[in-house]
């Protein structure tokens, strides 16, 4: 048997078949507006959920060691009294509001402005004096080409770090004390002794002494660890070129640093007013509250000392506020040099 085959008309022949366009769903709307390369969250998560798990107890220990105990702050505005139960939230819930009357006293107190004067002093002057030393010692230990003498020297400037503050300021008070070495040296040559541990005049400089002692070592790790990370053919294309240790210095070594020391430059900043509570608590008395008198130390007195912690905690509060004030134009100023600084833009 034959089989006829029905002629399709020519319209019909000449109209090409078209696939139906399926409009685009939920998913394709949000992939294009993420943009081509970036995945969604679910993807995300499912393929960084091992490390999310592993970072897990870390990030429980922050939240409950270091953001909850900031609710702790409403004191600051209350007339708290830690004495009405054993259980602080009570304490802090049976506690009368003051309002901003705290922060009222604080600003018409001259201890206070006091303090922030000393805390300010000491912070400028140990940005200029102590911050550059890591610097130009890591340059220096850098520079050595025997390794075991960059070992030693290392250690030795290193050393210091894990010594208290009570060992740093006793051995201080050994050398500079009125009945210290120095002291007892100008003596037995026919002068007068000098007590440089009670001298409100040269305390900045004493601190400032003392951390560079202490902490130097420490700071020369972060600046060796950079200096490891820039490639020998620099060094080696810029002696081609003819030149010397210093130029190679300039325009290999120091740009190389440059991020780091941004970095750190912006902690520091975002850092001022936290200048060493346990080293000036400890020689605070020596040269009096009018010479060394920080804003941690005054929180410490009228909190722990006074038991007013309201006071104390409203202090903490302004401390705290203008800390991160300080972080953010320090940042903004690194971006605007060109440098990343703690975060992005």
């Amino acid at each position: 048997m034959s089989h006829s085959t029905v002629p399709r008309s020519s319209a019909e022949a000449s109209t090409p078949v078209k696939a139906p366009v399926a409009s685009p769903d939920a998913t394709g709307a949000r992939e294009a507006r993420r943009g081509p390369g970036k995945l969604g969250f679910r993807l995300r998560f499912r393929r960084d959920r091992t490390l999310i798990l592993m970072t897990l107890p870390a990030i429980v220990l922050v939240l409950v060691f270091n953001y909850l105990p900031i609710l702790g702050n409403v004191v600051a505005f209350q007339d708290y009294d830690p004495y009405v139960s054993d259980n602080g939230i009570v304490s802090i819930l049976h506690s009368p509001f003051v309002g901003l009357e705290n922060f009222q006293e604080i600003f018409a107190d001259s201890a206070f402005w006091n303090a922030v004067q000393n805390t300010f002093v000491l912070f400028f002057v140990q940005l200029l004096l102590f911050f550059p030393i890591p610097i130009l010692l890591a340059l220096l230990i850098n520079s050595v080409v025997r390794p075991r003498v960059r070992a030693v020297a290392q250690a030795v400037l290193y050393l210091p770090h894990f010594f208290s503050w009570v060992l740093v300021i006793a051995v201080f008070q050994q050398m500079f004390g009125g009945a210290g070495m120095l002291s007892q040296l100008l003596r037995q040559h026919g002068y007068n002794g000098i007590d440089i541990m009670t001298d409100p005049n040269t305390f900045p400089f004493l601190v400032t002494a003392q951390s560079v002692w202490k902490d130097a070592g420490w700071g020369i790790i972060v600046f060796l660890a950079a200096l490891a990370s820039v490639s020998q053919d620099l060094y080696e294309a810029a002696a081609m070129d003819g030149a010397g240790r210093w130029r190679r210095m300039w325009h290999v070594t120091l740009p190389a640093l440059r991020p780091v020391i941004a970095l750190l430059l912006v902690l520091r900043v975002g850092d001022a007013l936290t200048v060493g509570f346990e080293q000036i608590l400890l020689q605070r008395d020596a040269v009096g509250p009018d010479a060394g008198e920080i804003l941690d130390t005054f929180v410490w007195w009228n909190g722990v000392h006074n038991q007013d912690f309201g006071y104390a905690a409203a202090a903490g509060l302004i401390k705290g506020v203008v800390s991160i004030g300080l972080v953010l134009a320090a940042n903004k100023v690194a971006h605007l040099l060109g440098e990343q600084g703690v975060y992005k833009k």
